[in-house]
């Protein structure tokens, strides 16, 4: 079963290159171009591919909870890449993610995040970000921010940085809560082939409002959201 899963974890990686080299140019060219409604067609068909190359399995749960919510601000914990892969592939509405700049790296992948509408933060570059982030809400997208700023593969929910609650209340999209469990041990920080045959699971809390919110909220929003995905997330599925 170990040599089984090596042989599987190796084509599966070799697979998700291949469709990743695939699907990045058209999607970097439409991203260039400015044709935002393919590129999230584009960008969800690619990770549903993944997850299904590398058997995923994946469950949804509180997906009632964003009825009749247009826009939101999703705010994560964050385990691994398959974190991407799995809000990409299957959360509702057209959505655009809050990266680090390091993504900007990866051949195709940075260069349709940067024009494809994701926000991308550099530290040095003041409140750009900010502004980018504004825009891309005013356009009706929904933003995902990963509030612990790296990801964790300890199987723990790490404390939150109040980010993701201050780009909430500037926007005042409802603050959603999720917890992602167990794709840490489908691909941990520094793995270089996936773990194939894993279970992770998505939880979905419930929103909390921002209409009334300032900026000098964000301290006490970024508890609550911390604490509705610690009570939410899962240490073994």
């Amino acid at each position: 079963m170990r040599l089984f899963k090596a042989v599987w974890g190796a084509i599966a990686t070799l697979l998700c290159v291949l469709v990743t080299a695939i699907a990045g140019l058209p999607t970097a060219v439409l991203a260039r171009l400015g044709y935002l409604k393919p590129v999230t067609f584009m960008s969800t068909v690619w990770a549903r591919l993944l997850i299904f190359f590398c058997g995923v399995r994946l469950e949804i749960a509180g997906l009632e909870n964003l009825r009749g919510i247009r826009q939101y601000v999703l705010v994560c914990n964050h385990q691994s890449f398959f974190d991407i892969f799995a809000v990409a592939a299957y959360m509702p509405g057209p959505l655009r993610f809050v990266a680090k700049k390091e993504l900007m790296k990866i051949p195709l992948v940075g260069y349709s995040m940067k024009h494809g509408g994701h926000i991308i933060i550099d530290r040095q570059a003041g409140g750009k970000e900010i502004r980018k982030a504004l825009e891309v809400a005013h356009k009706g997208f929904s933003l995902c921010i990963f509030a612990e700023g790296h990801r964790f593969s300890d199987n723990r929910v790490h404390p939150f940085e109040d980010g993701a609650a201050w780009l909430a209340a500037l926007t005042k999209l409802p603050a959603v809560p999720m917890a992602i469990s167990g794709s840490g041990g489908i691909f941990p920080r520094q793995a270089k082939i996936v773990v194939p045959g894993g279970k992770m699971r998505m939880t979905i809390g419930t929103p909390i409002p921002t209409a009334n919110l300032k900026s000098r909220d964000r301290g006490e929003l970024t508890r609550k959201l911390e604490e509705a995905v610690r009570g939410m997330f899962v240490e073994e599925l």
